[in-house]
């Protein structure tokens, strides 16, 4: 079973050393690939991103850049690309933004593993950590309102439709029409509709979150 991680960068030079420096030994050991794709950044997110590799020396740590930027779905349909044409299993996306911690792949590919579930999340809402990880007040109730929103919208119950720790099966992402989705913040919300029509089952997870002043 083979699990890649990508992590979708734009403009994430102050947090994306972090991000790679929470991934646990073991959690590198066990995924096939970690892959950064860095969607055209005004920083030097990139140059970051290949100084951690020279420096580290992750065997299993790519990075590639967009010539032009794609927008935030555009570099996620890319990112999904590159996992399935590498032979990916299981593939999970995480943030750039030190929010999610990295530890709970393991968990999440292996409730997709163990064909429990076809999408797993990680939710910010669940056990309340999105408050107590710093998220600000005005974040927290504008993701509960939408959330409500969006539930009453497709008939499902959520905690929340924009966390940006996502796993996918395989089959998931090759059946689904991700190309026509938007190159733009919508993209998340078409994809998760996406899952619900075609009736792949979906899970959560609790994911504590560490919000600071350069999470988005």
């Amino acid at each position: 079973m083979k699990i890649s991680i990508f992590i979708p960068t734009y403009n994430a030079a102050k947090t994306l050393p972090l991000v790679l420096d929470r991934i646990p030994q073991e959690i590198k050991e066990k995924v096939e690939e970690i892959f950064v794709i860095d969607d055209a950044s005004c920083d030097n997110t990139y140059l970051i991103g290949l100084e951690y590799k020279n420096q580290v020396k992750l065997p299993n740590l790519n990075i590639y850049k967009n010539e032009v930027n794609r927008g935030y779905g555009g570099n996620q349909k890319t990112c999904y690309k590159e996992a399935l044409k590498r032979g990916a299993d299981i593939i999970i996306m995480l943030h750039p933004d030190y929010q999610y911690p990295p530890k709970l792949v393991a968990p999440m590919a292996a409730l997709i593993a163990s064909g429990v579930f076809d999408v797993v999340l990680g939710s910010r809402i669940l056990g309340g950590y999105a408050l107590k990880g710093g998220m600000p007040f005005y974040k927290y109730i504008s993701n509960r309102l939408l959330t409500a929103f969006e539930n009453l919208l497709t008939g499902q119950k959520l905690s929340e439709y924009h966390t940006g720790y996502r796993a996918f099966s395989r089959e998931v992402l090759l059946n689904l029409p991700i190309p026509e989705n938007s190159d733009d913040f919508v993209f998340d919300n078409q994809i998760l509709t996406q899952v619900f029509y075609f009736g792949y089952r979906i899970g959560e997870i609790t994911s504590p979150c560490s919000y600071n002043q350069d999470c988005s």
